[in-house]
């Protein structure tokens, strides 16, 4: 090989290597921009967060309040009641997501308000993280549906089951534990995650129920009942199910209304 055919050789070669570095320099960081896999899609707001009330309502800018959708995370000690179990961390590490600059994309469900007059929306960070998903992976939410807005409520399932996994957060042995159907005392009451074996299955005009026992059962009205077709509920007796939702007492019994099939899972 001739000296001049090595000299043009090496300059090729070093030419490739600098395109190589720089094309390095400019591909977008995974850890900044693509770590969400619930994408959003689409976005119909930008707003910025005045304050962040605990890990799933915060206070815009403009005065709405908002709460986020598809999780639920620990309660915030209040009418003399301590806070729930990573309540404080949820809201801290909430705010520390934000930064200082607090500004957000949303989301509206399909529902845009709650009860409570609270707008509904998913969160998104200007470099497209899914705040829900991100609180999820963290172990600081629990995954929740609430028709209509069910827009990546399998996404949202996904991401809590690698925390569960993960025994990060509130899946830690420290920090949380179900509940079972057949040793709830009388005053269970709020947000819980029950397991528990059917019984029974009973129908009325208005409702369908799920009954594990005497003293506990789950209520489907029939207004969610196009949620669950293709549900054989029938085939659910002598089967353990994994419930979460809001847990009342009335006419000597725990009732908990279950409105989408992501709030029942069954077990192996």
């Amino acid at each position: 090989m001739s000296l001049p055919n090595c000299r043009k050789r090496a300059s090729i070669v070093d030419a490739l290597f600098y395109f190589s570095v720089c094309c390095l320099l400019f591909i977008p960081s995974t850890a900044s921009v693509a770590s969400s896999a619930c994408l959003a899609g689409q976005s119909d707001e930008q707003v910025r967060i005045k304050y962040v009330h605990d890990g799933d309502t915060v206070l815009l800018a403009d005065g709405r309040k908002l709460r986020i959708i598809g999780i639920n995370t620990p309660e915030l000690g209040r009418d003399k009641q301590p806070a729930e179990p990573l309540a404080e961390q949820a809201r801290d590490e909430l705010r520390h997501l934000l930064g200082k600059t607090a500004q957000v994309r949303l989301r509206y469900g399909i529902e845009k308000t709650d009860r409570y007059g609270r707008q509904l929306a998913h969160l998104f960070l200007d470099n497209g993280q899914n705040i829900s998903e991100w609180l999820l992976q963290q172990g600081l939410a629990i995954s929740l549906t609430v028709p209509p807005n069910i827009w990546q409520a399998e996404c949202y399932q996904q991401a809590e089951q690698q925390a569960r996994r993960q025994q990060k957060g509130l899946w830690s042995k420290k920090y949380f534990r179900l509940q079972y159907a057949d040793k709830l005392p009388d005053t269970t009451r709020g947000f819980q995650i029950i397991r528990g074996r059917v019984e029974r299955i009973g129908h009325s005009r208005s409702t369908t129920w799920i009954n594990f026992n005497q003293q506990f059962a789950l209520r489907i009205l029939q207004e969610d009942l196009d949620y669950f077709k293709g549900t054989d509920f029938e085939k659910l007796i002598g089967k353990q199910l994994e419930v979460r939702g809001w847990v009342q007492y009335y006419k000597h019994q725990l009732r908990m209304r279950i409105r989408h099939p992501a709030a029942m899972r069954i077990l192996p």
